[in-house]
C-alpha cells in the first residue's frame, strides 16, 4: 500500500506543473502532454503482461524489482536536463506503476478471505483514489515553493522506505508456476492495447476527432490486434492472459458495470472542469478546489463502501449508486451558467459518492467469483480495462461535446460573441451528458442482475 500510494501519486503529480515545464524545456502543449499520455500508454501495455510476472516471480522479488524500476525512473526524471530525459524517466516510472497495481490486488485476493475482501479492496481504493486526488494540489504547492525537480525528489525517500520495509516484513504469497511465455501474444497485446488507447486518446485531442484518418487507422490496428490476441489466447494451453475469465457470469457483469463507471468518472473529470472554466468563468485553481470535496470523499469513503459490500453484498450498493448516477447525469445534461455554484459542488459530490459505492466493490465482486489460478489473469484484465475505458470515455464524450458545440453555431448569422460561445459550450456539454445519461441507464439495468459472487476454491482452514 505504501509503495502503491507513491507510484500512483505520480499519475497526477505533474498535472499543474505541465505549463511550467513547457517553459523550462521550450516545448509546446502537444509535446508536453506525452508526460501524461505516455505514462498511461505504458501502464496500459504492461497490465496484460503482469499476469506472467506474477506467475514467474515471488511476491518479494516482484515488489522489490518493481519499486527499484520506479525509483530509477524517479531519479532520472529528477536529474533531467532536457525533455527526452524527463520523458524517459516518466516512462520508466510508469513501468513500475503499471506492474505494481496488479501485484497489490493479487496479493489482497490471496491473503484476505472473500467475506472481508471488500474492506481490504476498499482500503486499496482509498490509496488509488486519494493519491490522484491530492496530486494536483501537492503539485501546485511544491512547484511554487521548491521547483519542479522536487516533484520527483520528494518521492525518493518514501520509495526507499517502502523497499526497506518490504525487505523486513513482506512475505511471499501464491505459487510460482513459471508458465511458458508466448512472444507473439505479448506483441499482439502491446499493439492492441497501446494502439487502441493511443488512438482514442489522440481522437479526444484532435480537432477532427474520430474523423481524423490517423486516429481511425490507429484504433483499427489496435482493435484488430486485440481480436487476434483473444483468438490466440483461446488456442493456447498456457495463455498469456486467460480471457476465459469472462465465461464467469458475475465477473462479466461486474466488470461491464466497472468499465461504464470508469468511463463516466474520467470523462466527467475532463468535461466538467472545462465547463466550470468556460461559461462559468472560474480559474483553474478555483475549479480544482470546487471539485476537491467530491474527489476526497470518493477516496475516504472507499473503505466504508468496501465494508458495506462485505456486510450487505453488491446489490444494496450498486442499485442505489447507479440510480443516483442516472439522476446526476440528468442534472448535468440540463445545466446552465445561471445555476448557483453550490449545485455543481453537490452534484459532483453525489457523483463521486456513487462511484465509490460501485467501482471497487464491482471489481471485488468480479474477482471473488474466480478460482485462485485465475486471480493473476482476472486482476490483469481488470487493470487493463481501467485505462482502456478511461481513454474511450474521454474521447467519446469530448467528441460528442465538440459536435454539439459546433452544431449549435451552424446556420447562425449573428456575430460571434462571448455569450454565443458560452451558449455553444453549454449545448455541447448537454450532448455529452445525455450520452452519459444513456450509459448510466445501462449501468443501472446491469446492476439489477448482479448477484453476490461466491469464491469457488478459497481455503477454508
Amino acid at each position: 500500500m505504501i509503495g502503491a500510494f507513491f507510484t500512483i501519486l505520480n499519475e497526477t503529480l505533474l498535472s499543474v506543473a505541465l505549463t511550467k515545464l513547457m517553459v523550462v524545456f521550450n516545448v509546446d502543449a502537444t509535446t508536453i502532454q506525452w508526460l501524461t499520455t505516455g505514462f498511461m500508454l505504458v501502464m496500459g501495455i504492461l497490465m496484460p503482461i503482469s499476469a506472467v510476472f506474477i506467475q514467474w516471480f515471488t511476491t518479494r522479488q516482484l515488489f522489490i524489482g518493481v519499486m527499484t524500476v520506479f525509483l530509477l525512473g524517479t531519479l532520472i526524471a529528477a536529474c533531467a536536463v532536457n525533455f527526452p530525459m524527463l520523458l524517459a524517466g516518466r516512462m520508466i516510472q510508469a513501468v513500475g506503476t503499471g506492474l505494481l497495481i496488479p501485484i497489490v490486488m493479487n496479493t489482497l485476493l490471496l491473503i484476505y478471505r472473500p467475506e472481508v475482501r471488500g474492506k481490504a479492496m476498499g482500503t486499496f481504493g482509498l490509496v488509488i483514489m486519494f493519491a490522484p486526488a491530492i496530486g494536483p494540489t501537492l503539485s501546485g504547492v511544491i512547484v511554487d515553493l521548491l521547483g519542479w525537480r522536487w516533484l520527483f525528489i520528494i518521492v525518493i525517500p518514501f520509495a526507499i522506505f517502502s523497499m526497506l520495509f518490504a525487505l523486513r516484513f513482506l512475505q511471499n504469497v501464491g505459487e510460482v508456476t513459471r508458465p511458458r511465455v508466448d512472444i507473439l501474444s505479448i506483441l499482439l497485446s502491446t499493439i492492441g492495447i497501446g494502439g487502441t488507447i493511443y488512438g482514442f486518446s489522440s481522437a479526444g485531442k484532435d480537432p477532427e476527432g474520430f474523423m481524423s484518418i490517423s486516429s481511425i487507422s490507429v484504433i483499427l490496428i489496435g482493435l484488430i490486434s486485440l481480436l487476434l490476441f483473444v483468438l490466440r489466447q483461446l488456442k493456447l494451453d498456457e495463455p498469456l492472459l486467460d480471457v476465459r475469465v469472462f465465461t464467469y457470469k458475475s465477473y462479466s457483469k461486474s466488470m461491464s458495470l466497472y468499465v461504464i463507471i470508469i468511463m463516466i468518472m474520467l470523462a466527467s473529470e475532463i468535461v466538467l472542469p472545462m465547463y466550470l472554466q468556460g461559461p462559468l468563468g472560474y480559474s483553474a485553481k478555483i475549479t480544482g478546489l470546487l471539485l476537491l470535496p467530491g474527489a476526497l470523499l470518493h477516496g475516504l469513503l472507499s473503505p466504508v463502501m468496501g465494508s458495506l459490500f462485505d456486510k450487505f453484498g453488491p446489490r444494496r450498493l450498486f442499485i442505489p449508486g447507479a440510480f443516483v448516477l442516472v439522476g446526476v447525469m440528468f442534472f448535468f445534461s440540463n445545466i446552465s451558467p445561471s445555476l448557483p455554484i453550490w449545485t455543481f459542488i453537490i452534484a459532483n459530490i453525489a457523483l463521486m459518492i456513487s462511484i465509490s459505492a460501485i467501482a471497487m466493490p464491482a471489481e471485488t465482486n468480479a474477482l471473488n467469483e474466480l478460482p485462485k489460478n485465475l486471480y493473476p489473469h482476472g486482476t490483469a484484465i481488470a487493470n487493463t480495462l481501467q485505462p482502456f475505458g478511461g481513454a474511450l470515455g474521454v474521447s467519446v464524450l469530448v467528441n460528442i461535446m465538440s459536435y454539439g458545440r459546433e452544431s449549435f453555431g451552424e446556420g447562425k448569422s449573428e456575430p460571434v460573441t462571448e455569450k454565443l460561445v458560452d451558449e455553444a459550450m453549454t449545448h455541447g456539454v448537454h450532448y455529452a451528458y445525455w450520452f452519459a445519461f444513456a450509459l448510466c441507464s445501462i449501468a443501472f439495468i446491469v446492476a439489477l442482475f448482479i448477484k453476490k459472487s461466491i469464491a469457488p476454491d478459497f481455503d477454508q482452514n
